[in-house]
């Protein structure tokens, strides 16, 4: 709970800092909005926390978004598929992709690094072919206005897309920290071959991780997709990837695998939105969104080295 604590104290001191250079980030407005991302990323950040807690990565959420996408709109509005068939054939269809993953990297030996960067080439130039890299969109979402309105509107002042948020983190706190399964994460993140050797099924693990995380995937996407309401192939979820390994980073989860929780998943997705409504709100360039989310996941890994060195000085010094 130390690194959960110590996130959770800079993300209330930032805010604090925030409202004082700027008052409106207080406002309703401003606060719906930003919690509005926060429900749409942390869903998948959620997602890529699982898989690093393994010891893997994934670096192909951001493409699967604009495959996805443009998939779920050219579906309803060109195929006229009821918009519930829709949405659970693009999750499902992530979930898929999620299972190649898990199979390629547990049954051939490739390393997740890189069969989730072909996946981020692959699935982007897939969704330019698909689209004749034309941009999609849902128009007035005539037929489908329950699924425009899950990543629209609010019940009772809180963002849907928040709500959800809040439904998966309490289902996925119970499978990573009150379940068998959840154990056998943390225990194949620490030592695979360990864990192996101890009777767990260690591919059936990772390869459900990267299930796991290729349906909550699927989910953020079909509400990205139905709150930008316009998908262009060539850019839509750029990067999106980096922002989920940053929250998971933030939050704990250490890119070594064995470690992270999703009370700090949330809270680094939190802190990461409110670094993106501070640069917009002082005026600060756009473009210096990516420099401060690298910063982040530097700052991040550089802390989870040093913390990682803390018990093994102790160690030493209680031996000597």
């Amino acid at each position: 709970m130390r690194k959960e604590l110590g996130i959770f104290l800079l993300l209330a001191a930032l805010c604090a800092v925030v409202a004082v250079v700027n008052p409106r980030f207080l406002g309703a407005a401003n606060l719906q909005n930003m919690a509005r991302l926060i429900g749409m990323y942390g869903i998948f950040s959620i997602g890529l926390g699982i898989v690093i807690i393994t010891g893997g990565i994934d670096l192909s959420v951001g493409s699967i978004f604009a495959l996805l996408g443009v998939v779920l709109a050219m579906l309803l509005t060109d195929q006229g598929w009821p918009g519930p068939l829709g949405a659970i054939t693009v999750v499902a269809g992530s979930m898929g992709l999620g299972l190649l993953h898990g199979l390629l990297i547990t049954r051939i030996g490739l390393q997740p690094f890189i069969v989730t960067l072909c996946g981020l080439l692959f699935y982007r130039g897939l969704a330019r072919f698909v689209a004749e890299d034309e941009t999609k969109g849902f128009g007035s979402a005539r037929g489908f206005e329950t699924l425009q309105s899950a990543a629209t509107e609010s019940v009772l002042g809180v963002p849907m897309p928040f709500v959800l948020l809040l439904v998966i983190a309490a289902i996925m706190w119970v499978v990573l920290h009150r379940s068998v399964y959840g154990r056998y994460l943390f225990a194949v993140g620490k030592n695979e071959e360990a864990a192996r050797y101890s009777g767990v099924r260690t591919r059936r693990i990772i390869t459900g991780a990267y299930v796991i995380s290729g349906a909550l995937a699927g989910i953020a996407g079909v509400l990205i997709a139905f709150y930008t309401n316009s998908i262009a192939p060539s850019t839509h979820g750029n990067f999106n990837e980096l922002y989920g390994i940053a929250a998971a980073v933030l939050g704990g989860c250490s890119l070594r695998g064995g470690e992270g929780s999703i009370l700090g998943i949330l809270i680094g997705t939190a802190l990461l939105q409110v670094l993106q409504n501070l640069v917009n709100l002082l005026g600060i360039p756009s473009s210096l969104n990516f420099a401060v989310m690298g910063a982040v996941i530097l700052v991040g890994v550089i802390a989870d080295e040093l913390f990682k060195r803390r018990p093994s000085k102790g160690l030493s010094n209680a031996i000597s």
